[in-house]
């Protein structure tokens, strides 16, 4: 059974959406939302074929910045539009807009449905909380405190890192390890002594070039050997498969 040892690994950051909350597919839902009615209004071609939440989301949009995942996703399908901005016309189809449109489709099943939770993301962090290790939830996402609260978690993060502290100190997003690094540092545990835990291919990447010693991928969707390739020390599907061994600070 893998596990992280706290003698090695004195905090353990963690991805939220897929992770710590079963939030994935809500934004898998959104983004298709967003994208089928985009590209259903354009001439009927190969480029215009529905977005799949499962290949689509995977590959393009999982894990990265709102407006990044946008961009590359309408890269694939060779389709380019302009940045826009927060004056845009209502209806006009912009970047900004899309990306836009799909945080309020987001937030509004968030708030209809709710927040689900991984029974046994929450009994990981309690044991590592009862042995010492320092914990930090990470999300692109600017809803990511809101979230966790949501789920009532928030006692069992030490630090949060999300889309609104991106766009504050300007980092950049996965697979850019900025983000990661940033909760690491809020813990004050380097990188090389901090375990990170993601679902995500952009995420493991991240990890991976942060210099975070041990990378764990969560593959709830068949994606495990891809998350080997990305640089995952350890695949996982699901939390249950990691133990807790050792006590922080005990060497």
């Amino acid at each position: 059974m893998p596990a992280i040892d706290l003698s090695v690994f004195t905090a353990v950051v963690f991805d939220t959406d897929g992770v710590v909350t079963d939030t994935a597919r809500v934004h898998a839902a959104a983004w298709k939302r967003v994208f089928d009615d985009f590209l259903d209004g354009l001439p009927p071609s190969e480029r215009t074929r529905p977005f799949d939440e499962h290949e689509d989301y995977l590959r393009y949009v999982d894990g990265r910045p709102r407006m990044d995942g946008v961009r590359i996703f309408l890269a694939s399908r060779g389709i380019v539009l302009p940045e826009g901005g927060p004056g845009d016309e209502p209806g006009a189809f912009t970047v900004h807009t899309l990306g836009t449109v799909k945080d309020r489709l987001f937030a509004e099943r968030l708030e209809t449905h709710g927040v689900a939770t991984f029974p046994s993301t929450a009994a990981l962090l309690a044991e590592l909380r009862h042995s010492g290790g320092r914990t930090a939830a990470v999300s692109a996402s600017r809803h990511c405190r809101a979230v966790i609260a949501s789920a009532g978690w928030t006692h069992l993060f030490d630090v949060i890192v999300d889309g609104n502290d991106a766009a504050r100190l300007g980092l950049a997003g996965k697979p850019d390890p900025a983000l990661f690094r940033e909760a690491a540092a809020l813990l004050d545990v380097p990188p090389p002594r901090c375990a990170l835990v993601e679902d995500a291919l952009p995420g493991i990447e991240a990890g991976r070039r942060g210099g975070f010693g041990l990378v764990v991928g969560v593959d709830r969707v068949g994606q495990a050997e891809a998350l080997a390739a990305a640089g995952a020390d350890v695949v996982v599907t699901d939390l249950a498969e990691l133990r807790v061994q050792g006590v922080a600070g005990a060497r």
